[in-house]
């Protein structure tokens, strides 16, 4: 099931948390519900990690990881270097990143097998990438957005990519990342989806501000959907699938 929350005032949480299926990062200082949020759904199965980066709170964006791995920027601190890694489980291998384009939650969206990339990343970042995500990297864009981290969120079961992506490039990505790719928006019509959504193989997170419309095409795209799911969802799951087929 996906859960709405805001972190403060605002609904753009992907900014703010980064998850995974092996830990999630949450940034510090916000309301306790958005914490409470996080703990009611992961507490128990995976660590949530309170953290900065470079000092900052929009660690989503900075950030970008799966369950093998995270990587982060130049900017992120010795002190916080260490505090990520005695905070993260012992397989998730920690990289820093000396790398241009250093937002690169904005520039890279992987699940555990494959990467999208920006097109300009140093060919060094891309091995990097590689290496300690253990994915393979695909230099991408999205609906001509370069940004693909921020224009679309991945899983290991589906992709919810910017409401522009032609279905001729849905396809595309599709085959590239093995996994259904549906065209969507966050928090009442944002085609920004890496900033209002954080998902990974059995849950979701999204912004205070995201229709139930939208929560439901989610939900399929994600496979998030249990099987009390109303007739209105099951017929637009159905619509959904026939678009895939």
């Amino acid at each position: 099931m996906a859960t709405r929350l805001q972190f403060e005032n605002s609904s753009d949480i992907g900014v703010f948390s980064k998850l995974t299926n092996t830990y999630c990062l949450a940034a510090i200082q916000g309301s306790t519900n958005f914490y409470s949020a996080f703990e009611a759904e992961l507490g128990d199965v995976i660590p949530i990690v309170h953290s900065t980066i470079g000092g900052t709170r929009i660690i989503g964006r900075l950030c970008a990881g799966n369950r093998h791995g995270l990587l982060v920027p130049s900017t992120t601190t010795d002190v916080e270097l260490q505090h990520l890694r005695n905070a993260l489980p012992d397989a998730v291998a920690i990289q820093r990143v000396e790398e241009r384009l250093s937002a690169l939650g904005n520039v890279i969206a992987c699940n555990d097998y494959v990467a999208l990339v920006h097109p300009d990343v140093d060919r060094e970042t891309e091995e990097i990438i590689a290496d300690v995500l253990k994915v393979e990297v695909f230099r991408q864009t999205i609906a001509s957005n370069v940004l693909v981290g921020s224009y679309c969120a991945l899983s290991n079961q589906g992709a919810l990519v910017h409401p522009a992506t032609s279905v001729q490039d849905q396809d595309e990505l599709s085959s590239l990342l093995q996994v259904p790719v549906v065209a969507g928006t966050v928090n009442r019509g944002s085609p920004v989806i890496g900033a209002g959504l954080v998902v990974n193989d059995w849950t979701a997170f999204t912004g205070m501000d995201t229709t139930a419309t939208e929560i439901s095409v989610l939900e399929a795209a994600f496979k998030l959907q249990g099987n009390d799911s109303s007739a209105v969802i099951g017929e637009m799951r159905d619509s959904l699938i026939d678009n895939w087929a």
